[in-house]
């Protein structure tokens, strides 16, 4: 249970959550001091618009407005704001909700500050009576919430032991086996993960957990790049530009909060993670441009940009993954800015082979407020990583489709066979909205933990 939820309370204060077709009958219902109260505070039921309502003895309840969009109405986000809205230490059962999962979860998410670094804690949220039926959105809240404490972590207190130690407790609450790779075995079996990471002090790894819902299950295997602090390597980022790269390692914490909430809601599957635990540092053995590396699929890659790390990581991963022929291979990452140009920091680009495994996800983010959308794996464009000494460039030879040009490159790693998506996201909010306060974010995850258990089923049958 969140700290934010209780079970059971004493004195809690009613939430009226009302549209504005129904916010007459609302004022019948109240008693005549708070409806007459609120009826001269103007308040009209538009969405976001919160009242505290008056009673004899002080305060004895709140109204929010839902707004005329049902849709935005039945969102997580319609509920998002109200744990740091309504009193300190009050307690609140909701009344009306259009949907008490969705409810729950936005008050869940509203109610996350990053605060594990202050001296003095700041303003507790407001709780929430736990309402009957709401614990898948309690444990997606925890997953997503754990996942944000990973992407906010400065790199300082985050590194690649710490990440791939996240991963080891992950694997350790729910019984799954739990393996890191490093060292001369990381230099043997991911040899691109070991190039990218040679320039940090702070070693290279590779964290693999492996989990099983159903013995017979589908193998889903997922994927995150887990690059904890990325400076460009020698392909210095600038200073605006390297602000918040604490950040990129979102992708492999949007795949650990997947993994969680597959693992809590007891998939029939069986699972695999796997987190490329890397720093991209500035040293004397960082790798250099034009350098050629060899990558666990034995292809080699002319390092066109050492700014283009996250890709050589997932290829490794994506090769590992592959060798298991799994049923479902999925990976995340903060891969590229030309996906944020394309299409902003809300919407994760979805690359995937296979139509049927793109609809599901498209779907399901639709479906749970959690939405991606999918752009092209443009053929004419795979001739733009080609290199002249290696079997390919990890960058484009055009200024252009970076985002696309970019998923081409992983598609080198993935067989033809094997049904693959890739998510480049933002994993960040760069202020804070209802529910989304300003900072790391998992994007995807409760999109792809409600699609992957739908297509297991359809595989098994």
């Amino acid at each position: 249970m969140l700290p934010d939820l209780v079970t059971s309370a004493e004195s809690t204060l009613p939430l009226h959550a009302v549209a504005p077709t129904s916010l007459p009958a609302l004022l019948d219902r109240l008693p005549p001091v708070a409806a007459s109260f609120l009826r001269a505070s103007g308040f009209t039921g538009r969405a976001q618009e919160w009242q505290l309502l008056p009673g004899d003895s002080g305060l004895a309840g709140a109204v929010l407005g839902l707004g005329e969009d049902k849709s935005a109405a039945s969102s997580p986000w319609a509920f998002g704001a109200l744990p740091f809205a309504l009193p300190e230490d009050s307690t609140w059962r909701i009344e009306g909700a259009p949907d008490p999962v969705a409810a729950t979860l936005g008050w869940c998410l509203g109610a996350y500050r990053f605060a594990g670094l202050k001296s003095k804690p700041g303003r507790r949220p407001a709780q929430l009576l736990a309402m009957p039926g709401t614990e898948a959105a309690q444990q997606q809240a925890a997953a997503i919430r754990a996942g944000r404490d990973l992407v906010n972590q400065p790199a300082n207190h985050l590194g690649p032991a710490e990440l791939a130690e996240a991963v080891g407790r992950l694997a350790a609450a729910h019984g799954a086996a739990f393996e890191v790779i490093s060292g001369e075995a990381l230099e043997a079996g991911f040899p691109a993960v070991a190039a990218v990471g040679q320039g940090s002090p702070r070693a290279p790894r590779v964290a693999i957990l492996r989990w099983q819902g159903a013995a017979d299950g589908p193998l889903v295997a997922l994927c995150g790049k887990g690059v904890c602090f990325d400076s460009g390597g020698l392909d210095l980022k600038p200073a605006a530009g390297m602000l918040r790269m604490k950040k990129d390692m979102g992708g492999a914490a949007a795949m650990i909060a997947t993994a969680e909430m597959l693992m809590r809601a007891q998939a029939p599957i069986r699972l695999l993670l796997l987190v490329g635990a890397v720093e991209n540092s500035v040293s004397g053995t960082s790798f250099r441009p034009l350098d050629v590396i060899r990558t666990r699929k034995g292809l080699t890659v002319e390092i066109g940009n050492t700014d283009a790390e996250g890709r050589l990581v997932l290829a490794d991963l994506l090769a590992y993954a592959a060798e298991l022929q799994p049923d479902l291979l999925l990976d995340a990452a903060t891969l590229t800015g030309a996906a944020r140009v394309a299409l902003g920091p809300d919407l994760p680009a979805l690359f995937c082979n296979d139509a049927p495994l793109a609809q599901a996800v498209l779907q399901a983010g639709l479906d749970h407020h959690d939405p991606v959308w999918q752009l092209p794996l443009a053929e004419n464009y795979v001739s733009w990583l080609d290199s002249p000494i290696a079997d390919l460039n990890n960058v484009s030879s055009k200024p252009m489709a970076g985002a696309v040009v970019a998923a081409l490159f992983l598609r080198h790693f993935v067989p033809k066979e094997v049904r693959w998506a890739h998510l480049d996201l933002y994993a960040w909010n760069d202020s804070g909205r209802p529910g989304r306060p300003e900072g790391g974010e998992i994007q995807a995850a409760r999109a792809l933990a409600a699609a992957i258990p739908a297509l297991a089923a359809a595989q098994r049958r």
